[in-house]
């Protein structure tokens, strides 16, 4: 970490002791395994600007709606990211938040009203592999009297009531971050992500509905980290194995990724560049199609929440955390065939063809 990295987490760190001091009510601690009574309305917080990001934290909605006494749940999120969960159908209300006025505390002009819709619980949805001071200060500051629960993290768990230990029988996001409902509701959590019924246009609509009658797949090779992604040689390779398993591939990009798309194609012949696509719309691509191939990105977390097959395409990050290795999904590491200097362009077409064929087996069968 360089020194100036190092010297803003410690910054944040004496920032969360010191909020800790001065927002420190007694008798607002909870003891683990006290119970709580079930709340009528929870807030979910969880102010990240990324897409992927957004969709993980669908499965607390529907593990909430799910309870015996389902609450009425809103969420806080990035003002960037609140289009991807907007129309959820498990949550009441969607709620944008900018945090550039944060260092007002309390008098900062979203927390004000947040105060006034007094939660009965706020959970701070972070991470324990790192503490996050933002969320956990922001969770505080808009539940002043509500029962907050985040992840036991020191030094932010002082603004917790309540703060939950990692769960130690798995490290994948979606079941750790729901593990934050526990002390709220019984039963198995849901650990599986969801989107809304796209809403599309007119002309998108006749388009997806113009490739109907030929099987396709998505190919999503962007990505917002380049060091995470694979080269686009070894996409073009996954839309040759599609070819030769009888699909069209349907290549999608992103803002400034449309260079990259068309790379693709271009070494692929039979493949098509997709037009510009919204959220809705490439939900709605991935979904009719029934095959995604991708990076580790937010695209790959819309696949999986939107129930298509995805093949997500794993460089220099924790598979078991942050993939959805269930099926009808799979994930594939190929760091070490990038280490070694293995042919990562046949690897990937091997996996590619081997995945579509067992999903078109699978289909007869049925």
């Amino acid at each position: 970490m360089v020194w100036h990295k190092r010297l803003e987490l410690w910054a944040k760190l004496a920032l969360a002791l010191v909020a800790s001091a001065l927002l420190w009510r007694p008798g607002r601690r909870r003891r683990a395994g006290q119970p709580l009574p079930s709340p009528r309305r929870v807030l979910l917080v969880r102010i990240d600007n990324r897409v992927g990001e957004a969709l993980l934290t669908t499965p607390l909605l529907s593990t909430l709606k799910a309870s015996r006494q389902p609450p009425e749940v809103h969420v806080l999120v990035h003002s960037k990211v609140a289009r991807v969960l907007a129309g959820h159908p498990e949550a009441d209300r969607i709620i944008p938040f900018d945090r550039r006025l944060l260092w007002l505390g309390p008098l900062a002009p979203g927390i004000r009203a947040l105060r006034r819709e007094h939660y009965d619980v706020v959970v701070d949805c972070a991470n324990w592999s790192t503490p996050s001071v933002t969320s956990a200060l922001i969770s505080r500051l808009v539940g002043p009297r509500s029962v907050v629960i985040g992840p036991r993290m020191w030094p932010v768990h002082y603004l917790h009531s309540l703060s939950v230990p990692a769960r130690s029988d798995t490290t994948h996001e979606a079941l750790q971050r729901v593990h934050l409902l526990s002390p709220l509701v019984d039963g198995a959590p849901r650990g599986e992500l969801s989107f809304r019924t796209p809403n599309l246009s007119e002309t998108f609509r006749a388009w997806l509905e113009a490739g109907a009658h030929t099987p396709r797949a998505v190919i999503n090779p962007g990505g917002r980290l380049g060091w995470r992604r694979i080269p686009p040689e070894a996409f073009a390779a996954a839309a040759r194995a599609l070819i030769a398993s009888g699909r069209t591939p349907i290549v999608t990009w992103g803002p400034g990724e449309e260079e990259l798309a068309r790379t693709v194609v271009a070494a692929a012949p039979g493949a098509q560049l997709a037009p510009p696509t919204n959220i809705d719309e490439l939900a709605a691509l991935m979904r009719a199609s029934g095959l995604t191939v991708c990076n580790n990105t937010g695209p790959m977390h819309l696949s999986v929440a939107t129930g298509a097959p995805t093949l997500g395409l794993f460089l220099r990050m924790d598979m078991e955390r942050w993939g959805h290795a269930y099926p009808p999904h799979r994930m594939v590491d190929l760091t070490p065939v990038v280490d070694s200097g293995g042919d990562l362009e046949a690897r990937v077409f091997e996996e590619v063809r081997a995945y579509a064929e067992s999903l078109s087996a699978r289909a007869s069968a049925r």
